[in-house]
């Protein structure tokens, strides 16, 4: 392989591997920072989930949706890749899955916070 050739790969992969890390930001709210994803929409945590893996599923996967994870995505840092009952993967923090909320209308809202007292606003 020669030095163009070795650029155009390594470029390759660098691009390859930014369009898959956890699409996960911070973000400010009335309760202070929290964990967004990438339209700036609060991230939840679901107190019936074991670390690495989802309790969430059927009607409360359409009212909670997860933050799902691109096939191939790399776990960094705090955030993993776990495997949903369906098959399909889904991002965590620390373990803990993460979710949206169908209610939050905009940016920057936390109406899930403390729904049923088992839904919580994600925090860095």
């Amino acid at each position: 392989m020669n030095i163009q050739s070795l650029t155009i790969f390594a470029a390759a992969l660098l691009i390859g591997s930014a369009a898959i890390a956890a699409p996960v930001k911070s973000g400010q709210s009335s309760l202070g920072a929290v964990l967004t994803d990438e339209k700036g929409m609060t991230l939840y945590t679901f107190d019936k989930d074991t670390p690495g893996m989802s309790n969430c599923i059927d009607g409360c996967a359409q009212a909670w949706p997860p933050l799902m994870a691109a096939s191939g995505a790399m776990a960094e840092g705090d955030y993993t890749v776990i495997k949903r009952a369906d098959g399909s993967m889904q991002w965590a923090h620390k373990g803990k899955p993460l979710y949206t909320w169908g209610k939050d209308a905009k940016p920057g809202d936390v109406t899930g916070e403390g729904f049923k007292d088992i839904w919580h606003a994600a925090k860095p």
